[in-house]
């Protein structure tokens, strides 16, 4: 079966993210100088205008910090999906990072609702970080 959602482009600053997601990692970028972890890739930390970064290994876990349930496909791949859950998700960690809530229905998410990632091998390519409630 051919995937039919749009996919994430994929460039120099963002690879590696795309290469742990793959992996089954999650990782983000952490200023080496001040320790800020951050998201989305950036080549200067917003914190400190620091240059300096390490991919760092994330727990997964965070809480959702706001969410909406779609109940129209904008997209035509997404009709079978519907309804379906898009959140923004605090990570434990500190970075909010927006991506979907599955194995969830709809009535049952909640704001502050523990969750955790998964990663949704959409293509040989490319792993999608995904969360599910927290066991």
């Amino acid at each position: 079966m051919v995937y039919e959602k749009p996919l994430p482009v994929i460039n120099e600053d963002n690879a590696p993210y795309w290469e742990y997601c793959r992996s089954h990692e999650l990782r983000m970028q952490k200023c080496t100088d001040c320790g800020y972890v951050r998201f989305p890739v950036s080549i200067v930390c917003p914190k400190c205008n620091s240059m300096a970064a390490e991919w760092t290994p994330l727990s997964g876990k965070g809480r959702v910090y706001s969410y909406v349930v779609y109940h129209m496909a904008y997209h035509p791949s997404y009709k079978g999906d519907i309804p379906y859950i898009v959140a923004i998700i605090q990570l434990d960690e500190g970075p909010r990072m927006e991506s979907n809530i599955t194995d969830c229905k709809t009535e049952d998410v909640r704001i502050d609702m523990p969750v955790e990632v998964y990663f949704d091998d959409v293509t040989e390519d490319i792993s999608l970080p995904k969360f599910r409630p927290a066991a």
